[in-house]
């Protein structure tokens, strides 16, 4: 004889179980008979487009309080978001991309004429960049002097200072400060296409003297002590002999005024002399009165 559980009120606990699984059932048939009786709900695809327009209404929203920088900003942080890996397409060519000293080297010449047109932008800036160099001494490049190939610029704002190519030797790669010459060079050279000459000047070492004179002999630039000295008294010289002449001259001038006047006084005094004193006529009163109508009158 089967005992009832006095906490369930069942006979045994498989009878229990069945129950329990009879009401899962009911429950089930409930909801879907409910479930079927509601009409119109919304598939998934559409939830989905819902919920991509409520997004798109919130980021317009939102973007229409943004400046254009702002918005630009937005939108791309969000494609770099959405779309790793894809930044590539965003990145700039720059592989055309010049700086001013690659358009310098490009319109760069040795020498520029008044007559030269500088019609573009980058004409201009080789032009001032030209015009700022300092064109007292050149230094070269002797690395092919045996080919009779010699390579010159200007000097730069830097290499003025420290003395290079004045103070120490004018070849590029060598800093020789002890025993330099001076030489001018008629340095003939082909700049776009035409024939141009220079007269520039070297300062350079011993050696470098060497190599810059292996095929001919240049033009070297001396300082003759006195020299200028020698001129300078000559100039002098010729002044002061100028100006012994004026001087002359003008006392010349002088002695003869002075002996003019002085023959003049002499010849008045001794007229005095020669005879009786000349009375002036005394004219009447009304003479005097007369002359003085007339006048106004006339």
């Amino acid at each position: 004889m089967a005992l009832k559980n006095s906490a369930t009120g069942y006979d045994s606990a498989f009878e229990e179980d069945e129950k329990l699984r009879q009401r899962q059932k009911e429950r089930h048939s409930l909801f879907n008979r409910v479930r079927q009786h509601q009409p119109g709900l919304p598939s998934r695809s559409v939830l989905a487009d819902e919920a991509s327009r409520e997004e798109g209404r919130r980021l317009r929203y939102q973007m229409s309080n943004l400046t254009a920088f702002e918005r630009h900003k937005l939108l791309i942080n969000q494609y770099v978001l959405y779309h790793p890996g894809s930044t590539a397409v965003l990145q700039r060519d720059t592989s055309k991309d010049k700086r001013d000293i690659d358009v310098v080297r490009e319109n760069h010449q040795f020498l520029w004429d008044m007559s030269d047109q500088v019609d573009t932008w980058e004409k201009q800036l080789a032009r001032r960049y030209y015009d700022k160099l300092f064109r007292e001494y050149c230094i070269c490049d002797l690395s092919h002097y045996k080919e009779n190939k010699v390579g010159m610029r200007w000097r730069v704002e830097q290499e003025v200072v420290s003395g290079k190519g004045q103070f120490s030797c004018g070849e590029k790669r060598c800093g020789e400060r002890e025993g330099l010459r001076t030489w001018e060079m008629n340095f003939a050279y082909v700049e776009q296409g035409t024939k141009k000459n220079a007269l520039v000047k070297l300062r350079l070492c011993h050696d470098c003297s060497y190599k810059v004179n292996y095929h001919h002999k240049r033009k070297e630039l001396t300082k003759r002590p006195g020299k200028s000295k020698n001129k300078l008294r000559g100039k002098e010289k010729k002044k002061s002999k100028k100006e012994d002449k004026e001087e002359k001259g003008r006392t010349e001038d002088e002695d003869i005024i002075k002996d003019e006047d002085g023959k003049g006084k002499e010849e008045e005094a001794a007229n005095i002399w020669k005879g009786p004193a000349k009375l002036t006529d005394e004219k009447s009163r009304e003479e005097e009165f007369e002359e003085y109508l007339e006048d106004l009158f006339l």
